[in-house]
């Protein structure tokens, strides 16, 4: 391009890149919130759409934004329980980062006259 730069197209991947935490000493809050998330339904094949809002104090390291869009994108055609899947991300973040603590949410949008909420919380102890 004439810009210099050559546009790489996004795709799908279980790939979470991190970066070293720019001040490891103290704790702080880094929440990230997207209203995008979407997986199938393992009985009914049918998509589920949530908001997933994920916050964490890191401790070495933090995770990069685009890596985790690419991660949860990698779940669009997968299935999985609403409870599985938000705690399935929980263990791929704090394996990938190793956090002091962290929570993820899934807010899953209205089946079947239901709207269910996840929460899985992981502490370092």
């Amino acid at each position: 391009t004439s810009s210099g730069f050559e546009r790489v197209p996004l795709k799908p991947s279980k790939r979470i890149d991190t970066f070293p935490n720019p001040k490891p000493g103290r704790d702080y809050v880094i929440r990230c919130e997207t209203h995008e998330f979407t997986c199938v339904c393992p009985m009914t094949g049918q998509p589920d759409f949530a908001t997933l809002e994920i916050e964490y104090v890191p401790a070495r390291l933090c995770f990069e934004l685009k890596s985790l869009k690419t991660y949860l994108w990698s779940f669009r055609n997968e299935g999985a329980f609403h409870e599985a899947v938000v705690n399935r991300i929980l263990d791929d973040l704090v394996l990938a980062v190793k956090p002091r603590r962290m929570s993820v949410v899934g807010r899953f949008r209205v089946r079947g006259g239901i709207e269910t909420t996840v929460r899985a919380e992981h502490t370092t102890r």
